[in-house]
């Protein structure tokens, strides 16, 4: 396992403390909030993966000091697996019936919300705004462009 820098065990600290001052300064973290502490991070987990490496679905269950949430963040760090572009290229191929490099954004939409790590409607309008995203005249989306926008994350 490979040793956190200095910039990531400092990144660790600030957040843990921003979460142990909401939960009222006693040193804890509760494991409902481990996937919130994970993404503040910048990562991305599944809900299989937080629920895996110690999180909870309620509150109240489990709590956590610093010193116990740094190997949970080092095992997520490690075992992130975001794809790369030429990943997801490939797969909005599969619907892009035509092969111009265009799909239904009604399509974007099921699969996002149907497919694997499921979205709510809200988060999935949340990523057409911040990508601003929008349709053709025929209700299709540039994949290509899409992509490299989620990709780059939401602007600043």
């Amino acid at each position: 396992m490979a040793k956190l820098s200095e910039d990531e065990v400092e990144d660790c600290k600030e957040v843990f403390d921003l979460f142990d001052f909401w939960d009222g300064r006693d040193g804890l973290v509760d494991a409902a909030k481990v996937g919130d502490f994970l993404r503040s991070l910048g990562l991305n987990p599944t809900e299989e993966q937080i629920l895996k490496s110690g999180g909870c679905k309620k509150m109240g269950e489990k709590q956590y000091k610093l010193d116990e949430l740094m190997p949970i963040y080092q095992d997520v760090l490690a075992a992130k697996d975001a794809g790369t572009f030429a990943d997801f290229m490939e797969a909005f191929k599969t619907f892009d019936r035509e092969g111009q490099g265009y799909v239904s954004l009604a399509e974007v939409r099921h699969f996002l919300s149907a497919m694997g790590d499921r979205l709510t409607d809200e988060e999935v309008d949340e990523i057409m705004k911040s990508t601003d995203t929008q349709e053709d005249l025929d209700g299709n989306i540039k994949f290509e462009d899409f992509i490299k926008k989620v990709m780059d994350g939401p602007s600043k």
